[in-house]
C-alpha cells in the first residue's frame, strides 16, 4: 500500500494576500488557482520550492466560525514544519522580507531550527536536519 498526504488546508482571510505572502516571502510555487463560482470560492494550492511532497491548500474562511480559527489552527503551537537545505540563507532572506521570528535560530541535536509566524500568526518551524537524520532532504 502507498499513501501520502497531498494537501493540508490552511484557513486564510484572503486568497490574494495569502498567495502573495507564500509566493513572494517564502518562495512557494502557486500550483493551482481555480475559481469555483458555484461555491463562491477558489481552489488555491501552493507548494514549497522544489517540493514533491505535501502542498498547502489556502482555504478562505467562509463564515464567522471559520474566521475565528485564522492564525490559530493549532491552538498556539507550531503548526507546520518547513524543511530547508540552507538554514542561514533562508533565515537571512526571511528577515529581509520582514518575516517575524518568534523563537530565534538555535542548534539542536537533530539540526538547526527557528520558529516564525506567517501573515496570520500561525507558527512554523524552519528546520535543517543534520546529516544522517531520517527526514533530511536528499
Amino acid at each position: 500500500m502507498k499513501q501520502s498526504i497531498v494537501h493540508v488546508a490552511l484557513v486564510v482571510k484572503d486568497y490574494d494576500e495569502a498567495i502573495a505572502f507564500y509566493t513572494e516571502k517564502l518562495h512557494f510555487t502557486l500550483v493551482e488557482d481555480t475559481e469555483q463560482p458555484e461555491q463562491n470560492k477558489r481552489w488555491v494550492v501552493v507548494s514549497p520550492p522544489n517540493s514533491n511532497g505535501t502542498n498547502l491548500l489556502l482555504a478562505r474562511a467562509s463564515n464567522e466560525e471559520q474566521q475565528a480559527f485564522i492564525g490559530q489552527q493549532s491552538g498556539g503551537r507550531v503548526f507546520l514544519f518547513l524543511q530547508t537545505d540552507d538554514f542561514e540563507r533562508d533565515v537571512r532572506d526571511m528577515r529581509e522580507k520582514g518575516i517575524e521570528f518568534v523563537r530565534e535560530p538555535q542548534t539542536q541535536p537533530y539540526g538547526k531550527v527557528a520558529v516564525f509566524s506567517d501573515l496570520y500568526g500561525n507558527l512554523w518551524d524552519l528546520i535543517e536536519f543534520v546529516d544522517g537524520h531520517p527526514l533530511k532532504q536528499q
